[in-house]
């Protein structure tokens, strides 16, 4: 029997017309700002399938901003979002783009800097506000943002993934889902957690001298 959420039953709590088109859409902008750094000046969002189609009817494109702009599904000012990104000096543009064998409410979020590369992450609207995270920065990865959640890169060696649980546990932190890839002598690991993450535990984590990168965000 599957088990189902309040969003499977109510529906999430959201300003538009759409739980995929604004709901789903705001998340996977702010599940994006979280993991992207904060000094970005351009945002483009490249929208396949119906997102392409319906951005503009849907408030698609003022929601995706809305989350890259810190805002929740429920925030009144997500009507606003493209004007405030105006005032904070971000540019934004949207591209009607082919994403491949991809939920047809897909978009790619790329976040520009001016002294540094870019950073991106894929993102699907599934239905009733909830979302599937399947790419960051070309790292094919699967989370939901349900959890809190810490993404590692690092060297791979014996040991380290008992290094990276036992900090955990020291820090009682119980993990729900582990999942780890391995190529060219680099693995990545995505932790889910079933307690809020705290800087500190990412900070000793990083301290690891295996761990090439590590972010980490709580459920959006």
């Amino acid at each position: 029997m599957k088990n189902f959420s309040v969003f499977d039953i109510l529906g999430p709590v959201m300003i538009g017309p759409s739980s995929s088109h604004t709901a789903g859409a705001a998340r996977i902008g702010k599940i994006a700002k979280e993991l992207a750094k904060d000094s970005f000046y351009k945002v483009t969002f490249y929208l396949h399938g119906s997102f392409a189609k319906t951005y503009k009817g849907h408030g698609t494109d003022k929601a995706l901003v809305a989350g890259i702009l810190g805002m929740d599904p429920s925030d009144e000012k997500i009507r606003n979002s493209l004007e405030i990104a105006k005032e904070k000096g971000i540019d934004i543009e949207f591209i009607e783009e082919n994403l491949g064998y991809v939920h047809p409410n897909t978009a790619k979020v790329v976040f520009h800097y001016k002294n540094e590369d870019s950073f991106y992450i894929i993102g699907s609207s599934v239905g009733g506000g909830n979302v599937i995270i399947t790419n960051i920065n070309g790292t094919e990865i699967e989370f939901t943002g349900n959890y809190s959640t810490i993404l590692i890169k690092y060297k791979d060696k014996k040991g380290i993934i008992s290094k990276i649980s036992t900090i955990l546990s020291n820090h009682d932190m119980n993990i729900a889902n582990m999942k780890v890839t391995r190529d060219n002598k680099i693995a990545t690991m995505l932790v889910e957690l079933d307690n809020p993450l705290e800087d500190h535990t990412i900070k000793e984590i990083s301290a690891l001298d295996e761990i090439l990168y590590i972010t980490g965000i709580n459920p959006i």
